[in-house]
């Protein structure tokens, strides 16, 4: 086997069965690492999502990993603390667009009450259902790389007041600002940055309680930003108007937690699983990639990837300081 696929769910390893050149042996199993209970790597090659825990040990035995992420700081800590002259590459664009409209999806639920009137519907009631329009509302998002840019994008199409946070300008045509200058502005936080040693937590309580009451928090890039444990106090301080994650703080514990039953200890987990009683939070699976479009691209990219590893020995997107 030349390469295995950790984490792979039914649409993508049919997707990249099609786009894999056939002398390329590949194994798939939708299950992380731990999951899957491996002793040994499968193959030299292994590629994963952001939820499996590469052992340390396979960094000897392994050529490469790849990661099907846009995400990479995963990679650079496994190097580091493997001290591993591993090769790693990821997928730094083929995303933007599903990850943005989610944002947006999520956002416009939120603001639009769209659970409780979904729940609302078995009685035909109205009452306490009235939300809010988006135009005019004024979107913080944080992190302006290509999802970002696409968000502000989307944003600017529906009238809303746009303003970026990021330490980089690279759009001209996106009004910066810095967070603690916008934070009580806003009406909807987007967090759609990259993960970095320094910027873990970075929506803490102290920071997320400079915004004003009532504000919409959504989060679409890592979990590692906000805690669940925060933001359920938050919630129950009446501060955060309303609440949207796709990605979680010690999401590997919480997947698994949420996929064998047993809630464990870990109260990042005990948090998150405490949110899903809330009306106004709404909580999806890490999906906000998974469109048709960006899993052809994913599968078309993963592809080019291995093929270039193959044929060259590295990868044709390697992570950043490869």
């Amino acid at each position: 086997m030349d390469v295995f696929f950790y984490e792979a769910f039914a649409e993508e390893s049919a997707a990249l069965r099609h786009h894999l050149q056939p002398h390329i042996k590949a194994g798939y199993s939708w299950k992380t690492i731990q999951e899957c209970g491996h002793e040994h790597p499968p193959a030299p090659i292994i590629s994963t999502r952001t939820q499996s825990v590469v052992p340390y040990a396979w960094a000897t035995t392994l050529q490469a990993i790849l990661s099907r992420s846009t995400g990479y700081e995963h990679l650079l800590a496994y190097q580091q603390r493997a001290h591993a002259d591993l090769a790693c590459g990821h997928l730094p664009r083929y995303c933007h667009r599903a990850v943005a409209e989610q944002a947006l999806l999520l956002w416009m639920a939120l603001l639009r009450k769209l659970v409780q009137q979904r729940d609302n519907f078995a009685r035909f009631h109205r009452d306490g259902l009235t939300g809010a329009e988006a135009e005019g509302k004024t979107l913080v998002v944080v992190g302006v790389g290509n999802i970002g840019a696409e968000i502000c994008r989307l944003a600017t199409g529906l009238g809303m007041r746009v303003i970026g946070v990021d330490i980089v300008h690279h759009n001209p045509d996106i009004n910066y600002q810095p967070l603690d200058e916008v934070l009580p502005e806003a009406d909807i936080i987007v967090a759609s940055m990259n993960l970095t040693p320094r910027n873990k937590g970075y929506f803490s309580y102290e920071v997320l309680r400079q915004a004003k009451r009532g504000v919409i928090f959504v989060n679409v890039s890592r979990g590692e930003f906000s805690p669940p444990s925060v933001l359920l106090r938050l919630l129950e301080e009446g501060h955060l108007g309303a609440v949207a994650l796709d990605v979680y703080d010690h999401e590997p514990e919480l997947a698994h937690a949420l996929r064998s039953g047993d809630p464990g200890r870990d109260p990042e987990v005990a948090a998150a699983l405490a949110l899903q009683s809330w009306a106004n939070v709404i909580l999806t699976p890490h999906n906000a990639f998974n469109t048709q479009e960006a899993v052809e691209r994913k599968a078309a990219h993963s592809a080019r990837q291995l093929h270039h590893f193959v044929r060259e020995g590295r990868f044709l997107w390697p992570i950043p300081g490869e």
